[in-house]
């Protein structure tokens, strides 16, 4: 049995591909059947511009109609892959239909809800777009809350339609359904449910103009968007207060290239060098009850070169965000016990924070448990059958080494009903994440995988265009190229 990768002793070194950080932004403003809105397009055009001062690779478009939007939406998808960051923004008409939040083309014609579901994009498919993105996905709406199309559609399957506002932007009084994002994700609406969002009097509108001029600012990521919603409420008299739903990763992030930059992968050196006046923030929010910020805290009182190292009052951090729900901060108090740091040795209580974090799809959490189970630790019994159930669930969240660890047992033969098309299925993905480990082991090692898995991945990397030779399952220079531009590198 080859050697499997756990969470537990792997950090994991992201790829630093051509573009690390790429947005797409949309405006639509010149509907063709319902009413116009006046500032999506300035909107889009000056946060277009702001993200590109900011370091981003920007594609803009401007009233584009559903057929081209759609295929947009599926390159971006293509790219986020092998980028840091993806992040998209839209401005325009937005309707909640049966709990599902859809976004307008200009071109659209609608006159039921079937309608709306067949010419729209939903939330969901920009969530899908951004959801390769290797460290944080973005995405902001400026688009809630009232109904455009004039009482044309079947108000029995929508909640509580009432009349549309004037300068407005949306559709349905519940307003946008609130998304439940999966880790490392932010979603930002424009405002809250059941409020309106506001085109504005000038040239942008009070969202807009918030983010405009909080983007360029060396702040950590949940941070700014808490100015943006201070900003809006103070612009509008309190009628709008912008909402963010999801769960950001342990890793703080700055959407500034010229700002504070993440200097490492590891969260106890990345959060020890946030500016001090944004640790009193955090310690503010976390005297709230934000568990983000407990975790934060911390990681920055686990860093042994910090002259704040205290791991007996980051156990209590996390004891608290853990209580709370945080299943981040159940992994990482996990660790502290299995290892004694902070707090007494207790494998049985690292073991029930383990299983607590991987209740929560934690995916960390079930590789290791994965890797427990499998050989043996915390006092479990061997158990291979149940190591390969975690390893299966965390390789379906894309952690990079179940990914990998679940494709060598599928090559092993240890997989019931999996095969070296599975196999290679997995490694491809664990090479889009961008896991170095990973990339390693097929890049310097490829014979450690049977002949007909080198083959099922040499076809896989044809499928997506990065492989056009011979599929012989020989890993040579053309091979090693097409795993070097699937991980994200160019040559």
């Amino acid at each position: 049995m080859r050697l499997l990768f756990a969470a537990l002793i792997s950090i994991v070194p992201i790829a630093a591909p051509a573009a690390d950080r790429i947005a797409l932004v949309i405006g639509m403003g010149a509907y063709q059947t319902v009413p116009t809105l006046d500032n999506p397009v300035n909107d889009a055009r000056a946060i277009g511009e702001t993200l590109e001062r900011i370091g981003f690779e920007v594609t803009t478009l401007i009233d584009t109609p559903g057929e081209t939007l759609r295929k947009e939406v599926g390159d971006f998808a293509f790219h986020s892959e092998t980028a840091d960051l993806a992040l998209i923004y839209y401005a325009g008409h937005g309707v909640e239909v049966q709990g599902e939040n859809f976004l307008i083309p200009v071109d659209a014609s609608i006159t039921t809800n079937r309608d709306i579901q067949r010419v729209s994009l939903s939330l969901d498919d920009l969530l899908a777009a951004v959801d390769g993105a290797r460290k944080m996905r973005v995405v902001i709406l400026d688009s809630c809350r009232d109904d455009p199309f004039g009482g044309a559609l079947d108000l029995d399957a929508l909640q509580d339609q009432q009349t549309p506002t004037p300068g407005t932007r949306g559709a349905g009084d519940g307003g946008l359904a609130p998304p439940s994002p999966d880790r490392g994700t932010l979603v930002a609406f424009a405002a809250r449910d059941g409020e309106v969002a506001l085109d504005g009097a000038g040239e942008h509108s009070p969202f807009a103009k918030a983010l405009i001029d909080a983007l360029p600012q060396p702040v950590e990521i949940s941070l700014m968007f808490r100015q943006v919603r201070d900003a809006v409420l103070r612009e509008t008299g309190n009628r709008q207060e912008p909402h963010t739903y999801g769960s950001l990763s342990g890793t703080p992030f700055f959407l500034a290239r010229d700002a504070v930059e993440t200097a490492s992968f590891d969260p106890d050196t990345a959060w020890s060098e946030i500016p001090r006046d944004q640790e009193t923030q955090l310690a503010t929010l976390a005297d709230q009850g934000d568990t983000r910020s407990m975790v934060g805290l911390a990681y920055m009182r686990l860093n042994a070169a910090d002259p704040r190292y205290a791991p007996t009052d980051a156990a209590g951090l996390l004891e608290r965000a853990a209580k709370a729900g945080s299943a981040e901060a159940q992994f990482e108090l996990a660790q502290l016990y299995e290892k004694g740091l902070g707090v007494a040795q207790d494998d049985k209580r690292a073991l029930e924070l383990y299983e607590s974090a991987a209740a929560l799809g934690f995916a960390d959490a079930l590789n290791d448990l994965g890797f427990i189970h499998f050989q043996g630790g915390l006092g479990v019994p061997l158990d291979p059958a149940r190591g390969l159930e975690y390893f299966e669930q965390a390789a379906n969240l894309r952690q990079p080494q179940a990914m990998y660890n679940f494709a060598a047992l599928i090559d092993d033969g240890a997989v019931p009903g999996k095969g070296p098309q599975d196999a290679a299925n997995y490694l491809y993905r664990a090479l889009r994440t961008g896991a170095q480990d990973v990339y390693e082991v097929v890049r310097d090692r490829p014979r450690m995988f049977e002949p007909e898995t080198r083959r099922a991945l040499q076809l896989k990397l044809r499928e997506f265009g990065f492989y056009d030779a011979a599929i012989d399952g020989d890993f040579g220079p053309g091979t090693q190229s097409a795993i070097r531009a699937a991980y994200g590198l160019s040559e």
